[in-house]
């Protein structure tokens, strides 16, 4: 097993290190459904609240060191006319806030501003990344129903490898990596993103790590000369179907690109009752599969939770992945606030 642990860290050092690996720089989150804003900047400000949510993910458990990624995100409307307009819902009194009733009556928002911040710590092995960002969208109103939005982000991601960590076992590497203590590298980054929706749709596409940045490690002993980063590409799409009154069933999709790895397709269901339970899936083409549930605790909190099953040849070592999610509801409607988006 260290043996694998050597390679696999290898692997992951030399994609930093400029050697001819490539590999995803950005961390992959499974209950992006519920916060879209943490990979499309163009969200920001869509709701009729300020959104703040806490997420931890820990892939792969069972592998030692495998990747642990946790993030808070924040964001909000500036502007926002009529507080009622929302592609969220909110609850009426003797009604399902997420009803027949709601979305055929629903209009969309006057233009408005969102202003929004990131901050992420992904961590593999002697690797870790922490970044923030700073992000702002404008929502324009293309008709009574449907609104598009652009937005982007900028910020820094810093780099950092501990290289008391390293350990190669038999493996012949570079004596450059050899070093002692933690080694840093911060770079500017920026990210920006389009969005249309409706109460019926969404539309996204979005791009993280926009402009490439070299990574040198200059004050320590490992100094590459082809490492950066790459674009990361998104694009996603979801459809609301009405089940009755009380569910709402939400299949969406998500294409993601990075150079120069192939175009990894997901897609995803949600089923919702009222404003009170869902449950989801997802599958992940050629790696796996997630079983996803949550619950709104009260107006202002909700709790989401997935398991995800890996198909690949990781599950030999691997005993799955675990990501919970937990959203804050602040300001907004003043009796009974929104939820999520989607």
């Amino acid at each position: 097993m260290k043996k694998i642990l050597s390679v696999v860290f290898f692997c992951v050092v030399g994609c930093v290190a400029g050697l001819s690996v490539s590999a995803q720089q950005k961390p992959h989150y499974t209950q992006y459904i519920l916060n879209q804003y943490i990979i499309n900047p163009a969200l920001t400000g869509i709701e009729n609240y300020v959104d703040l949510t806490l997420s931890h993910r820990h892939q792969w458990t069972g592998i030692q060191d495998a990747p642990v990624t946790s993030y808070l995100s924040i964001h909000g409307p500036i502007g926002k006319s009529d507080y009622r307009q929302t592609a969220t819902s909110f609850d009426l009194k003797g009604q399902n806030p997420r009803g027949k009733s709601y979305w055929e009556e629903y209009t969309a928002p006057e233009p408005h501003h969102g202003i929004g911040l990131q901050v992420i710590n992904d961590v593999t092995g002697p690797l870790r990344n922490f970044s923030a960002y700073g992000t702002y969208a404008y929502h324009l109103a293309l008709s009574s129903r449907t609104n598009i939005s652009a937005g982007f982000g900028v910020g820094f991601s810093r780099f950092s490898l501990d290289a008391d960590k390293l350990d190669f076992g038999d493996v012949i590497v570079d004596p450059s990596v050899y070093s002692s203590g933690v080694l840093n590298n911060t770079r500017l980054d920026m990210m920006a993103g389009l969005y249309l929706y409706s109460a019926d749709y969404f539309i996204g596409v979005s791009a993280q790590q926009v402009v490439p940045q070299k990574i040198d490690f200059s004050k320590g002993y490992i100094k590459p000369t082809d490492a950066k980063t790459v674009p990361h590409l998104f694009a996603t799409a979801g459809y609301r179907f009405l089940v009755g009154d009380n569910f709402n069933l939400i299949p969406s999709l998500m294409v993601k690109y990075v150079n120069p790895l192939p175009v990894q397709v997901e897609g995803n269901f949600k089923l919702q009752y009222q404003d009170r339970l869902w449950i989801g899936g997802s599958y992940r083409h050629k790696d796996g599969f997630a079983g996803m549930l949550g619950v709104n605790v009260s107006n202002l909190v909700h709790v989401g939770y997935s398991y995800d099953y890996t198909t690949s040849r990781l599950s030999n070592y691997s005993k799955g992945t675990h990501e919970i999610l937990v959203g804050f509801v602040l300001g907004g409607y003043p009796d009974n606030c929104p939820r999520v988006l989607w």
